[in-house]
């Protein structure tokens, strides 16, 4: 299930705020009757959505797109303070697509976009390997290498961090590989791969031995190359890469399926179980009160044995 309001929004050309005033403004109808709360829980697959007579449904044909974003761009729909963002580059032909993950504002480099909402979350939580190029200030130490084979856990990690971010600590899983390409005492640069996307993660890890980062650049995502995209342009991807990314969420769904297979068979297990003892338990009290009558049945033959005899 999902809010009426993101459902437009992903698969349409609406943004969520736009969507939120034509479902306010009497718009929007689901399976025939018109909805005013963006908050109504829609099924993705079954519900019938139409916005001012349009329908709005999900393509089986899923469509994923490599941008290479510049520094100075918001990975967001719209921004209070009016800075660039994303699709004022990639425009409206992309305004409905959503982010695979996200770049800060000061990173460059690969983003993936998605007409799919179940692609985008999928490879968002995935563990596919993302790799970066680096530029820090200061030396590559041996103990920042040691974090990198090893990872790191730390109580406060707000430094490389945003100003306004409510996050404090974090845990930084081992890189999944790095190389050193150039080491100075006064900048470094280094390739790096990781399997997670943290908020402001590579910044963080640095600044924690001090190291500013002075300019980050995402190169790949999961086998999907930047390689040389111009900036402030797109691709879509090639047919190899449609057929990694398909085969990547082919598995995850198929794995979930299975937990909830799984997952309802123990529970239809359970149930069953659960009848059977209320079941058997009713049948004991029916037997008992069987015998009870019997019993008092018994007891009133008894009586008036007895007083027959006694009459006799």
């Amino acid at each position: 299930m999902m809010r009426l309001n993101k459902f437009i929004a992903h698969y349409s050309t609406y943004s969520r705020r736009e969507a939120d005033v034509a479902i306010q403004k009497g718009f929007v109808k689901v399976d025939g009757e018109v909805q005013d709360n963006p908050a109504t829980q829609v099924d993705e697959q079954k519900s019938k959505v139409y916005v001012s007579g349009k329908r709005v449904a999900p393509s089986d044909i899923v469509t994923v797109i490599a941008y290479n974003k510049p520094k100075g761009e918001l990975v967001t729909k719209k921004d209070p303070r009016g800075r660039k963002i994303i699709y004022d580059t990639l425009g409206h032909k992309f305004r409905h697509f959503i982010p695979i993950g996200r770049l800060d504002y000061a990173t460059e480099g690969l983003l993936l976009l998605t007409d799919s909402s179940v692609v985008a979350t999928i490879l968002m939580n995935s563990d596919l390997e993302r790799v970066y190029k680096v530029k820090i200030k200061g030396p590559v130490t041996e103990v920042m290498e040691a974090a990198m084979k090893g990872g790191l856990e730390l109580d406060d990690a707000s430094a490389g961090g945003h100003e306004l971010s409510k996050v404090t600590s974090m845990s930084f899983a081992p890189f999944f590989a790095y190389r050193i390409e150039k080491n100075t005492p006064k900048y470094s640069i280094l390739k790096i791969g990781i399997t997670e996307g943290k908020n402001r993660e590579i910044r963080r890890f640095f600044s924690h031995f001090g190291a500013e980062v002075a300019d980050l650049k995402r190169l790949s995502y999961g086998g999907i190359e930047l390689n040389n995209l111009p900036e402030g342009k797109t691709r879509f991807l090639e047919r190899s890469e449609y057929t990694s990314v398909r085969g990547y969420v082919d598995q995850v769904t198929k794995t979930d399926k299975q937990r909830e297979n799984f997952k309802k068979r123990k529970e239809d297990a359970i149930e069953k179980e659960k009848e059977k003892i209320k079941s058997d338990t009713e049948q004991l009290k029916n037997m008992e009160a069987d015998k009870d009558k019997r019993r008092r049945i018994n007891k009133v033959k008894n009586r008036l044995s007895e007083i027959l005899k006694d009459d006799d």
